[in-house]
This record gives structure tokens, C-alpha cells and sequence, in this order.
């Protein structure tokens, strides 16, 4: 059977001191699941893999627990296909990541069964800061670089559903798709 290759975003590791874990460590986890081809970007939880299996709801759960009991805490992932990704990058709003030295971008990935109608109803905007567009499977987030401490971006992560949510910059997103077509 063909594998796809899929990105693993990690929530809730190596930020502010929690749930640390080398990317040395999380590799040899993925491999131990039986996932082939396993890279690692920075070290926020990005993983890059393979895999036969075809069920993204299965293969998170695997993922998941593995985690859980390898690591000893809840492992939260959003896992995306490499077409996803792509299909992300491209389908972003148009302007969106021309600008990085006005605006901050960021990709808020979404962890199923949330979908981006629901999700933007937990998402506000400061006017004349930010900006928010649903996506496929994702939330497009900029906000004005010079206001970024008046920008509601900080609102979402307090909020419940962030635990459905899992937030990427535009550039660890672009880099991720290019790690993901060189194979």
C-alpha cells in the first residue's frame, strides 16, 4: 500500500517550560509507532512522516497515545496531509505573508472535528490590528506589527476551544510544505 505523508503538529510542547521534549526523543516516538521517514522542524512540534495508513482520525489517535504514554502528558496533534498543506499555502488570502515587516502571519491549524465556521466564532479582531479568514482546515491570522500588543490573537488562547487549535507563523508553515516536497 502507497503512504502519505503527513505533517504532525504538536500542541503544548517545549512552550514556557512545560512538556519538554527533544526532537531526538520525539523522532525515535514516531518511529517506534511504526511511522516511516520521520523528520523533525524546530522545535515547537512539527513532525514529518509517513505513513500506509489512510485514516487521519486513526493515525491521530496513534499518534496521540503514543505520545501520551511515552511522554507522560495529554498529547493534543493536528495532523494534515501533504496535499492539505499545500492546499493551505495556497489558498491563503490574497497579500497574506507579503508584508513581514509590517504584519505578523500566522496559520492556526485546526484539530478535527473543529472546522473553521466554528472556530471563527471564537475568534475576534481588534479593528485597525488584526485580520482573521476561515480557511479549508485552517484560520489565516495577521496582525499590525506596530499594535501587536493590542491584537486579540492572545483572546483565542484562553479560550476553550484552543485546545482544538494549534498555531504555526507563516514562515515554519511555507518551510514545512517545501520539507514536505523535497520528500
Amino acid at each position: 500500500m502507497a503512504e502519505t505523508q503527513y505533517l504532525a503538529l504538536l500542541r503544548g510542547i517545549n512552550v514556557g517550560g512545560n512538556n519538554i521534549i527533544k526532537m531526538a526523543d520525539l523522532k525515535t516516538c514516531f518511529e517506534e509507532l511504526g511511522l516511516a521517514d520521520v523528520a523533525t522542524y524546530i522545535q515547537s512540534g512539527n513532525v514529518i512522516f509517513k505513513s500506509a495508513e489512510k485514516d487521519k482520525t486513526k493515525l491521530t489517535k496513534r499518534i496521540e497515545a503514543g505520545l501520551s504514554e511515552r511522554f507522560g502528558y495529554e498529547a493534543r496533534v493536528a495532523v494534515f496531509s501533504q496535499g492539505q498543506l499545500k492546499q493551505t499555502v495556497e489558498a491563503a488570502p490574497r497579500g497574506f505573508g507579503k508584508q513581514p515587516d509590517k504584519f505578523r502571519y500566522d496559520v492556526i491549524f485546526l484539530k478535527e472535528p473543529l472546522i473553521p465556521k466554528e472556530a471563527m466564532k471564537s475568534v475576534s479582531v481588534k479593528e485597525g490590528v488584526d485580520t482573521a479568514h476561515a480557511g479549508k482546515d485552517v484560520l489565516y491570522f495577521s496582525r499590525l506589527i506596530s499594535k501587536a500588543s493590542s491584537s486579540h490573537l492572545t483572546k483565542i488562547i484562553g479560550m476553550p476551544v484552543y485546545q482544538n487549535m494549534t498555531i504555526r507563523n507563516w514562515n515554519t508553515t511555507t518551510k514545512l510544505l517545501t520539507m514536505m516536497e523535497k520528500g
